[in-house]
């Protein structure tokens, strides 16, 4: 992890040291997967990261923490590295935990591309475009579950929707969900739900004769499976 001042000072240690002459500007730098597993029973990962533009850049990766866990987990290597035009970085993460791991954690990796300076006089720095994924750490002995959002609890407290995640999984799901058969769309306070966490959605107050909220989940791996009916209890 790198404070604010850190990034800005070797942002300008960068635009000091890239004197290429420009060009089109592609799609920045690109993961090979939208989602990164890094396996306790391995210790590590790795990952490939492609620079889609046809001009060399230097690839910047940092680890960022959510909000809800601030536990710093993870180191990465390298951060900083130069990447030609077309050309392929591999990134490596090494798990650092004091403990093993009880539950699944989730944390994000941003690679950001800085682009050569458009002439030797140009002070600016040129970003690329910023890819933003999840990364999920799993457990040694935790088993694979494939639909981890099968296990959220789904219930109406009066005036408010809750939905609880008593599993050991990350469940990964849209912003908005359906309360059916009405239809009334409600939206999370973010798209994810970590392990042991209870989330409130306001507005319920009219879902009396409602059954089921519909969701939007992904994958561990970060593909969309269409929609899934969860039941709702009344309590």
């Amino acid at each position: 992890m790198y404070s604010l001042k850190k990034h800005v000072a070797l942002v300008a240690l960068i635009a000091i040291g890239l004197s290429i002459s420009s060009g089109a500007m592609g799609v920045g730098m690109v993961p090979e997967v939208p989602v990164l597993l890094v396996e306790e029973s391995l210790g590590e990962a790795t990952i490939n990261v492609k620079n889609t533009d046809d001009q060399p850049a230097l690839l910047y990766t940092v680890i960022e923490n959510t909000p809800e866990d601030q536990e710093s987990l993870l180191v990465l290597s390298p951060p900083v590295a130069r990447v030609e035009a077309g050309g392929t970085q591999q990134v490596r993460f090494i798990l650092q935990s004091s403990k093993p791991l009880e539950t699944e954690r989730l944390k994000r990796v941003i690679f950001e591309g800085i682009l050569p300076k458009t002439s030797e006089s140009d002070a600016q720095i040129v970003l690329g475009v910023r890819q933003n994924i999840p990364v999920i750490l799993r457990p040694a002995n935790l088993p694979v579950e494939v639909e981890p959002w099968k296990r959220l609890n789904w219930s109406l407290h009066g005036a408010q929707l809750k939905v609880k995640n008593p599993s050991p999984y990350v469940v990964r799901l849209s912003k908005s969900v359906s309360v059916m058969p009405s239809g009334v769309m409600l939206d999370l306070p973010r798209t994810y739900v970590l392990p042991g966490e209870e989330l409130v959605l306001a507005g319920a107050a009219l879902l009396a004769s409602s059954t089921t909220v519909r969701l939007s989940p992904a994958t561990t791996y970060g593909f969309a499976v269409g929609t899934y009916d969860a039941p709702l209890v009344f309590k």
